[in-house]
């Protein structure tokens, strides 16, 4: 996985970050184990990955405690993310409840504008280092409320089926 494929531009999972470690080292990692981990979105792609990884013969059982004690370390991660949404969704505060889709629709309307004034004027510019903040955030936003949503709904369901 070289590093152009981190997404968004982003620090990338505990995992992901170790398996380009070890591949750049020259260690042999199958490639449903790659694929797995380039497309993580959630808690359950998480498990899915650890499972290739228990499972892959090319992989040492030093190598193999290594990678599942990232994809822990991410796990947790998406855990306490999940529970602060959780917390800020419990909360009576309106603007804690609709921050995520206001940031969505500021920075959709940002880019929108953007849009519009560089075709209307000839003479429009904006600043590169502009344009790459807004597009990472719009990356950042679009990527996160939309995995984020997933998730809710993912879970919401699984509880459900849970209590039938």
């Amino acid at each position: 996985m070289p590093e152009k494929e981190l997404k968004n531009n982003g620090k990338g999972s505990a995992v992901g970050n170790l398996l380009r470690k070890m591949a750049k080292a020259g260690k042999s990692i199958s490639k449903p184990i790659l694929e797995a981990a380039s497309a993580i979105t959630g808690i359950e792609s998480l498990k899915d990955l650890g499972d290739l990884i228990m499972d892959s013969k090319e992989l040492s059982e030093a190598d193999k405690q290594m990678l599942i004690e990232e994809l822990r370390q991410d796990t947790i991660e998406m855990q306490e993310v999940t529970k602060r949404w959780s917390a800020d969704m419990a909360s009576d505060s309106w603007l804690s409840k609709n921050i995520r889709p206001l940031s969505l629709a500021f920075l959709t309307a940002t880019l929108f504008i953007y849009i519009m004034l560089d075709s209307f004027f000839d003479g429009f510019k904006i600043n590169k280092d502009w344009i790459d903040l807004l597009s990472s955030l719009l990356l950042l936003v679009y990527g996160g409320y939309f995995s984020a949503r997933s998730l809710e709904k993912i879970l919401t369901k699984k509880a459900e089926s849970k209590n039938s």
